[in-house]
Parts: structure tokens; sequence; C-alpha cells
């Protein structure tokens, strides 16, 4: 699924104790795929209730479709503070939902929960299986292995969506009712790749076109024979799985935790990773896809067998779409590309390109500016202007989450020492920040709405006051 930069792998093996060198990307215990027995398949009938769901502030990663990770009607920010924190059963890797008057939270032991957004009490736990431990795995650095993609919201159903791993490499796809939690729909997820075992699912889920959409890389340190692939299931758990694989012999993977990008006409956009090919097979680009995951354009740089030989290409962000038409695409050799989205070029087929940083996690984006995720130098504030590319300002070095922007601020947290940042959007200026006294997760990210902002830990959420 990902392989870090050369930085980032070295920060990762210290933070996990050595595991990945110990894991390797061997397979000892045998073939990549599934085994026991799946879950039994749940499909969406009539609500009794009337169908009268609760709104979302924020229903998806980035608060909508297209990832732009602006918050709506948030307060001017004061003092930052801790609200509240809760210690759930497992790490929260996504962005938590803000749905009515509840935090919904996922969690690495395989949980999704309803906290109150007031007090942090949990309103109802729903738990989906045993999440799968990373010395059963051939690689990673997760453990256990649960829910790590952020889940995904449907008013007009009421469900919130989410994809577990559970023992015996099953991809489980289920819909709980957010009134009280309630499996609706479940799934077992056969990954189009047929090895389960070395697949892993951190991108976000999306909805469109009667579907939840769910895509799919390896494990850190990208063992094993896998490929890099999105799956639409309908809504209502029942019918055809559709897919699309990266034809790549290997590789490829689709893991940048913003998970597709949704354009106005419904194309979905997502950045794939290094692939094994001595030709060009669709790997270290930005691939576009139709709502039934038919490819309808693809973009690479000139250098794809350059990056794709040294760990370099675009896979660790999505594309961030602009007002413009066009998208911004940065990765891991820090150059940044614009490219039309109805015309993605192909290869060589840029607009503009520039040096800009090695990025990893999720952009936001308001206006021409995009707020991009630099693993080197802090987060960067990137104009596109003029289809240009140009670097207005720096964040602070350490803090290279993914940020999200209101209250005409830029929150980005530092996830190595658990700190949350609030830059000024037009200087990039710190104004304030707040030691959060908790671990974070890689490429962590937060939600926001009124005058709180939710984080995911190592151990449960964390509210903050003040934003």
């Amino acid at each position: 699924m990902m392989r870090f930069g050369r930085k980032t792998r070295l920060a990762a093996a210290m933070l996990t104790g050595g595991v990945l060198a110990a894991a390797g990307c061997s397979d000892p215990g045998g073939a990549g795929t599934s085994s026991g027995s799946a879950p039994s398949a749940r499909t969406l009938s009539p609500d009794p209730g009337g169908g009268r769901y609760p709104a979302a502030a924020w229903p998806t990663y980035g608060r909508d479709f297209a990832r732009s990770g602006v918050a709506a009607g948030v307060e001017a920010p004061g003092p930052l503070t801790v609200s509240w924190r809760v210690h759930l059963d497992g790490a929260v890797y996504g962005q938590p939902l803000l749905i009515g008057n509840l935090v919904i939270a996922a969690t690495e032991n395989g949980s999704i929960y309803g906290l109150d957004q007031a007090t942090g009490k949990v309103a109802w736990r729903t738990h989906i299986g045993t999440p799968v431990p990373l010395s059963d795995l051939p690689c990673g650095n997760i453990d256990p292995l649960g829910i790590t993609g952020t889940p995904v919201y449907n008013p007009a159903s009421g469900l919130v969506y989410a994809v577990a791993e559970t023992s015996g490499y099953h991809h489980v796809l289920v819909g709980v009712s957010v009134r009280d939690g309630s499996i609706q729909v479940e799934r077992d997820i056969r990954t189009p790749d047929d090895q389960p075992r070395y697949d892993q699912q951190r991108p976000a889920l999306t909805i469109g076109a009667g579907r939840v959409y769910v895509a799919f890389g390896g494990l850190a340190g990208d063992c094993g024979p896998y490929r890099g692939s999105v799956v639409g299931i309908p809504l209502s758990g029942a019918g055809p799985m559709i897919s699309y694989v990266v034809p790549t012999p290997r590789e490829g993977a689709v893991w940048a935790t913003g998970g597709p990008v949704t354009g106005p006409d419904g194309t979905m956009y997502v950045s794939v990773g290094n692939g094994s090919g001595t030709s060009f097979d669709d790997s270290d680009s930005v691939t576009a896809l139709s709502p039934g995951l038919r490819r309808t354009g693809v973009f690479a740089p000139s250098t794809w067998r350059h990056d794709n030989d040294n760990d370099l290409d675009l896979g660790s962000t999505q594309p961030t779409l602009l007002p413009s038409g066009l998208l911004l695409a940065d990765g891991k050799s820090g150059t940044a590309y614009l490219v039309k989205a109805a015309h993605l070029g192909g290869v060589g087929g840029q607009v503009a390109q520039a040096e800009v940083c090695p990025a990893y996690g999720q952009a936001a984006v308001q206006g021409s500016v995009v707020y991009e995720p630099c693993e080197q130098g802090g987060l960067a504030a990137v104009d596109t202007a003029g289809n240009r590319i140009s670097v207005r300002w720096r964040g602070p070095t350490s803090a290279w989450g993914s940020p999200v922007l209101g209250g005409g601020a830029v929150w980005v947290t530092d996830w190595k020492t658990g700190t949350l940042y609030e830059l000024d959007q037009a200087t990039g200026a710190t104004r304030d920040s707040l030691g959060l006294d908790t671990r974070l997760p890689h490429f962590s990210s937060m939600s926001m709405t009124g005058s709180h902002a939710f984080l995911g830990t190592m151990e449960g959420v964390v509210a903050v006051g003040g934003v």
C-alpha cells in the first residue's frame, strides 16, 4: 500500500520498535487468500423509522466528496483548550465524522462508536470483527489492523459505511445505523487482485451513483503480489460489485488517506503509487475513473520510470481539485504538477510543474490556494493562480499532518509530538498551538463544526474547544 519516503520509513521503523524490519516482506505463511468463514451477508431493508435522519456537518473525509477540507460556519478561533478526551478500544486513524449531535469514530480494533459531541460519552458501539494482529501479516506498521480508512455517511439512509479487516484477511463492508449502531448492511469484499492478505484499506470511502467506493493498496513495506484497486458496491449491499485494478504487474497502490476525489460530473480521481512494469502501466499517476470504474484519463510525469525505481511516485497524496478545472498533484518526489481535470494529458501532459515539497496525506483547498502537507519544511500554501505554481508561505517545520481550513485559519498537527497548530491563513504565522497530551496517527487530520474540532488519536478521540 505505501512505501514511505526515506525519512518517513526510518521514522516509522523507530515508532514501531523495528517491527517493519522484523516483519520484512516475505510470505512465510503461504498464499494471500482469505481463510476461515466469511461474515453473513446483510442487505438493506425498508426503514421502519420513517426515513428521517440527522444532517451531517462532516459526513466524509474533507467534509465534501471533493475533499476540500473547508469547514462551514466555524466561529472565529479563541484560546485553544482540550474539551474532552475519550479512550476507545483502539487507535482512530481516520477523520471522525460529525453527524447530528454525534462524533462517529472507527478504531483499529474493528469497532465503530457514536460519541456525544458535547461530552464524549459513548452513545453506542458496534464491534465488526476481530482485527488482524501485525504478527499475522507479512509486513505492515499498524497493530492490530482493523478499520483504517475514514468512513462515509449516507443521509438518505442514515447509514455510516466502513470497511474492517477481520481475522482470516476478510475486508468487511458494513453500513451501520447512525441512530443506534445496528448493522444494516454487511458484505465481505473479495479484493479484485485476489490477494487480501497483502491488501490494505487505508483511503477514505466515498459515495456516488448509488454505490459506496472503496480503494485498496498494500501494507507498509509493499510486500507480496498485490495490485492497487478501487471497488464499487451498491449502497444496499446487494448486487454486483464493480472494480478497477491498476494494470501493473505488481504494486500500483491506491493508498493516500483522502480517498477518491470526486469532480462535479461524478468523475473520481485517484493517485496511484509506484508500479513494477518496464513500460508505462498507469502507475505513478493521477487516474480518472467514471462512476462505473472505467478509466477515462491518466496523467503521469515523464519521469515515471525514474520515480518508480526510486520510490518517488505520486501515490502519497490524492490530487486536489481546483475551481479552475485543474488538479494539483504532488507526491514523494517534491515536484507538483497542474493538470486539466477534463483531459489529464497522459505522460508528460501537465499544464505546469514546480518544485514544492515531498507531500504525504491530503491537502486542503480554497480558491486557487492548495495547502499541501509537506514532509520537509512544513505545510506549504501553494498558489495556482494564472495556471502557475508558487509557494506563498511555509508553516512550522514539524507540522505535516493533513490540514483543514476553518474560521480564517489553517489547522494542522505535528503528529509526532501531538501538537495542534492554528496558522494564519494569509501568512502562515502561528496564532496558537496546543499540546494534546496524546499520540496521533500518521497523516493526522481533524473534523470541525461550530467552535470545536475532533481528532482521532492512538487511544481514541480528543475534542478541542476554541477553534
